[in-house]
């Protein structure tokens, strides 16, 4: 087929796969939309632009996304205003229970309940729908600008367009955000035709120097050529108005307006070798009329955009307003290291190749395995690529650096000649950093917040994937990597993300037996079944980290106006309170009580899991119940009862030669490998004796200090330790272990509650700060500076 048919095609399918999507997904399910949609609802209904408040607890349903740029959500309210969707609070009901995020075995992970009964063609959600076809569309026109950009980067090579095309249009994480309410859409589209606009300017006519330059503008080869550094400064306006991810897009044009500066003033300064002073001249021309024609790009942005960031500065006294953002969206407990985002590489991979839901339906891993060694193999081939550009440059500039100009020229050479490879990798490093620079403050490792570049990252994996290889060759692995996409993007819908949705469709992965049971809560629902399967001891008898399930079978005996939540305890008897639970909605968290019908039954699985720091030999009480999450009030069994006990697990310790034993790796350096409790209720004043076992995983240079504490969750300390071992922990050997006795004395002004023994390692440094080792877990990723061990009741 010809070039153009087959970019029709690979359109044409995207266009198929996206409204597949965006049809396929239950309306607030897609990453975000829960917070995005009511931002176009409420612009829609006529109101004005909501001020972002501070406190989590008072934000509106669209959350920390009052914080961003509007133009998206204008632009979805102008297509839905003629639609009544005073019905967005009936079907739009959130899953308090959601393990947003997380990768679970017993789901749980719909962001909101959905209504069997409600009608997907009317008010809010055929409203979602109309805004998820524009998104579509906004995706398609990406696509396009993806393949027009590969075709500058490598005009010869057609298996790169066409490839570089269809990785952007069946990239399963893409699909899925453009069939979702996302000003991720709009934003992507901006950037990329941001992007494709510098190109033309860089690399467009680039040769053309007006004979007559006193009829022409000082700074530019044409009036046609001014319209174009104003249209992209509207472009990038635009962009900056749909999100401030794309700030980036600045610097670039400010790059761009230089290249053409040099390309427009380029044969002065070839055509005679140029001393010291008269190329410093030369080269203040240059930086002088690429400033020029960039302030020009920034009247467009400044008209366009400029209101949104001065109303942030008026409104949070910061022009981003990102400190509004990150008060209700929450930050880490300290910023991570780049070794720690490093070490959550393997979450933002899935979340960039495809992972649904609230970053929570994963499809299956050995697709995630085939596409990170396509990116492996992309690298490698993108470093031989760019390393074969260089040699070709060294050896077309070889003798020519005879004078200071030539400084400029020769790089500048390679710069336009291969502008629109650089800018891609320009543009793709910018979006990155930002991202770095968001995720080290915020719990945002997540792939598909690059995809402001995607358009430049499909077109850099292709040239990785490609570039370096004979075009027969090329042509076959473009053409296979572009089916398999097609492929797997195809069956996400049927496989994984559908089903996910599907209220009776769970089935649990180990086999169990119900026992019969008969108890009514309230003569409203009665539990007629119960199993409770231990998986890794195969009886009653668990050990710290196990895990269990728990099946419960549920009738319905009349119908039920309140929504009620089912919880299963896991009760240490000396805490007299859950030191493990589960909660959630019936249906596996995709059905409320009052929607059943008397007399149906249904299944509800619980997987929990032991805490590995939790104190053995005990027995264990597994409970449940049910409740109301907004209210707390429990529906009885009986007058004295609310909840059911449905087995007795006996704890039995870990087999090792210390008490309580742990492996908790504090970065490579120190090793918690178990510990001792004296007693686990207490009184205000009186003592708690804890001992700690710790190992030495390498020769340590710096001297620590351990501390244990027991704090309240507003982080008040009630008790706290700290213990700098006289002889200095540069003298421990690796592998001897160190037995160091704490003892924690409760203040007397301590409430009756129960809290956490919290315990940790660090140094002080030289300025007086405390610097906290890090836990690092088994495969490499670092998390809290502190470790949890057990809880403690503190009685009157």
């Amino acid at each position: 087929m010809t070039e153009k048919r087959w970019l029709v095609l690979i359109i044409t399918s995207y266009l198929v796969l996206g409204f597949i999507y965006a049809l396929t997904t239950p309306a607030f399910e897609a990453s975000d939309e829960l917070w995005h949609f009511p931002m176009v609802r409420h612009l829609a209904d006529g109101n004005p632009l909501p001020v972002q408040v501070f406190d989590p607890s008072q934000v509106g349903p669209w959350r920390q996304e009052a914080s961003q740029p509007p133009l998206y959500y204008y632009l979805g309210a102008a297509l839905t205003f003629w639609l009544d969707t005073s019905d967005m609070a009936q079907v739009r009901i959130e899953n308090p229970h959601v393990d947003n995020g997380l990768i679970t075995q017993d789901g749980n992970i719909n962001l909101v309940v959905h209504d069997p009964q409600a009608n997907p063609w009317q008010g809010t959600l055929l409203a979602v729908r109309i805004v998820r076809i524009f998104s579509v569309l906004l995706g398609a026109a990406t696509v396009f600008l993806t393949y027009r950009i590969a075709s500058a980067v490598e005009p010869k090579r057609l298996e790169i367009a066409l490839g570089a095309a269809s990785v952007n249009a069946f990239l399963p994480m893409f699909l899925f955000i453009s069939g979702a309410v996302n000003n991720d859409n709009l934003a992507i589209m901006l950037a990329s035709l941001a992007l494709y606009l510098m190109i033309r300017m860089a690399i467009g006519n680039k040769a053309s120097v007006p004979e007559d330059r006193a009829s022409v503008p000082h700074v530019f080869n044409s009036r046609q050529e001014a319209v174009r550094w104003l249209l992209l400064g509207l472009v990038i306006g635009m962009a900056l108005l749909t999100k401030e991810g794309t700030i980036g897009l600045l610097p670039l044009a400010l790059g761009t307006a230089f290249v053409r500066a040099w390309q427009l003033d380029r044969p002065r300064s070839q055509n005679k070798e140029l001393d010291f002073p008269e190329s410093i001249r030369w080269l203040a021309k240059l930086v002088a009329r690429a400033l020029l024609t960039f302030i020009l790009v920034l009247l467009p942005v400044i008209l366009v955009a400029g209101w949104w960031y001065y109303r942030n500065l008026q409104l949070y006294g910061e022009w981003l307003g990102w400190n509004a953002f990150i008060a209700v969206l929450g930050q880490r407990g300290h910023p991570a290291s780049l070794i720690q985002l490093w070490g959550e590489r393997r979450g933002f991979l899935m979340a960039y190749w495809g992972l649904f839901g609230g970053v929570n339906v994963p499809m299956s891993s050995w697709i995630y395995a085939v596409l990170n060694s396509l990116l492996m193999l992309s690298v490698v081939g993108f470093v031989i690529y760019f390393v074969r550009l260089l040699k070709q440059w060294v050896s077309e500039t070889k003798g020519k650096w005879r004078s200071f100009s030539s400084l400029i020229n020769n790089p500048m050479l390679l710069i336009a000649s291969r502008f629109a490879l650089i800018a891609c990798l320009l543009l793709a490093l910018a979006v990155i950093l930002g991202l770095v620079r968001w995720a080290t403050t915020t719990w945002s490792s997540q792939g598909r917040l690059v995809f402001t570049a995607i358009s430049a990252l499909s077109v850099l994996f292709m040239v990785g994937l490609v570039g370096w290889l004979p075009h027969r060759a090329a042509k076959w692995i473009a053409f296979g990597v572009g089916m398999f996409m097609l492929t797997i993007s195809a069956v996400a819908p049927l496989l994984w993300i559908r089903p996910a949705y599907q209220p009776l469709s769970y089935t649990p992965p180990h086999p169990y037996v119900l026992n019969s049971s008969d108890i009514s809560f309230d003569n409203q629902i009665r539990l007629v079944g119960v199993a409770v399967n231990s998986i890794d001891t195969g009886g009653s008898q668990v050990e710290p980290g196990d895990t269990f399930w728990v099946h419960l079978e549920w009738e319905l005996l009349e119908p039920m106006e309140e929504n009620w939540s089912v919880f299963v305890h896991l009760i240490d008897p000396v805490l007299g309170r859950p030191i493990a639970q589960r909660d959630m909605y019936l249906g596996q968290g995709l059905l409320l009580t009052s929607w059943l019908e008397p007399g149906q039954r249904l299944v509800n699985s619980y997987r929990l899991q032991v805490p590995e720091t939790a104190v053995a030999p005990t027995q264990l009480e597994v409970s449940a119940g049910l409740y109301d999450f907004y209210s707390g009030k429990r529906l009885p069994i009986d007058e004295e009862r609310d909840n059911v006990v449905l087995a007795m697990l006996q704890l039995e310790p870990v087999s090792g030669k210390y008490p309580n034993p742990v492996t908790v790796n504090f970065e490579e350096e120190l090793e918690l490998i178990g510990y001792d409790i004296e007693q686990r209720r207490a009184v205000p004043g009186e003592k708690i004796d804890l001992t700690l076992y710790w190992r030495a995983r390498r020769p340590l240079t710096n001297e620590y200090t351990f501390f244990a504490q027991i704090v309240d969750e507003d982080t008040t300390r009630w008790a706290s330790h700290d213990f700098a071992p006289p002889e200095g922990t540069s003298t421990w050997q690796p592998d001897e272990v160190q037995t160091m006795s704490l003892t924690l004395t409760l203040d007397e002004n301590s409430e009756p509650n129960l809290y956490p023994i919290v315990v940790g390692i660090y140094t002080q440094t030289q300025q007086g700060d405390f610097d906290r080792l890090q836990i690092q877990t088994s495969d490499g990723r670092l998390t809290d500076d502190y470790l949890e061990l057990t809880l403690v009741r503190v009685d009157q």
